[in-house]
């Protein structure tokens, strides 16, 4: 597809991860990202430190391609999440909700690399002087834990203001979101939604019905009022939470909706009253097919978007017409 400096960092074949959620990116679906030429990332969100070690495990049977593991910060079992990562040598560690700095030197010293989630320039100005290796600079598009800004405004302002790598994350399902995160500056992608309708992810059926019958206005952001809001796809639990907020419910109260919700959807299939997180970009994504066919899809359609963008630049067309008409001489 194309290489930047992520690819050649990771040692990866395309510049694309796969987002790290939550109870939804486990041991078959990270394999499978990292055998294709991706970046596969387990989501570790509540696992105990025994459950992350156990997938971990799991992927390095499956893969001997390099894969990631998402830190979510803010659990109580991060200290000792961060120690398992350490002792099996995770090649990639990317992080939310949270500060990586006091692990990346521990994390250096055996070869991972470092790669925070920013919703902000300033947040990623302060993790580069930290230490990391590139950023992933993701916009409200996004599901799950979003910011505010959306990825067409954050991105190129990240690219700006930092000299490390910039992965765009938010908004992007195929090959011409992946071109317009070049344009803005980015080296890679991230991409979450899309990889939840792939054969290898293990979520509930009820789950990948609901996102891919889903429409461009059918997602919602939960939370807003508490400074954590989340991007869910719109249902029962999501209407009674937005409505619960807004008449003054407590975080305490809103904690208690939400406790155990995403489990609930993915593993149990309730798409009524659990939470099916998933980005704005669902309503572009309607198949579900197998990781390898989705890179090579995302491969070929690609230069497609890339020739009728450099068809549009006069400068360009009498380049590519040689170029079409040598290799129809050569056929």
């Amino acid at each position: 597809m194309i290489s930047t400096r992520i690819t050649k960092l990771l040692g990866i074949k395309y510049p694309v991860f796969q987002g790290g959620m939550a109870w939804v990116s486990s041991a078959p679906l990270v394999a499978a990202v990292s055998n294709a030429g991706g970046l596969g990332v387990l989501g570790s969100g509540s696992m105990m430190p025994d459950d992350l070690r156990r997938e971990i495990r799991e992927i390095k049977s499956r893969t001997d391609k390099p894969f990631g593991v998402n830190l979510m910060l803010l659990m109580a079992q991060t200290p000792e999440n961060v120690k398992v990562c350490i002792e099996e040598r995770v090649p990639v560690i990317t992080t939310g909700a949270g500060n990586p700095g006091p692990y990346v030197k521990a994390f250096k010293e055996i070869g991972s690399k470092v790669i925070p989630v920013v919703s902000s320039v300033a947040l990623a100005k302060r993790l580069e002087r930290s230490g990391v290796d590139a950023v992933i600079a993701e916009g409200n598009e996004s599901g799950g834990h979003i910011g505010e800004i959306t990825t067409m405004v954050l991105v190129p302002q990240v690219v700006d203001a930092v000299s490390i790598p910039v992965i765009a994350a938010g908004g992007i399902g195929d090959s011409r979101g992946i071109l317009a995160a070049f344009a803005l500056g980015a080296e890679g992608v991230q991409m979450g939604t899309r990889f939840i309708l792939s054969d290898e992810c293990q979520v509930h059926e009820n789950y990948k019905k609901v996102v891919s019958q889903a429409k461009d206005r059918d997602t919602i952001a939960t939370g807003i009022t508490t400074g954590h809001p989340v991007r869910v796809i719109r249902n029962k639990l999501a209407k009674n939470y937005v409505e619960a907020e807004f008449k003054g419910a407590t975080p305490e109260q809103l904690d208690e909706m939400a406790k155990g919700s995403l489990r609930k959807a993915v593993v149990e299939g309730d798409v009524e009253d659990g939470s099916v997180m998933a980005g704005q970009i669902s309503g572009l994504i309607a198949t579900c097919e197998p990781c390898a066919e989705i890179f090579r899809k995302l491969e070929a359609q690609f230069f497609v978007e890339f020739d009728r963008i450099a068809s549009l630049i006069p400068a360009l067309r009498p380049a590519r017409e040689a170029a079409a008409a040598e290799k129809v001489a050569t056929a």
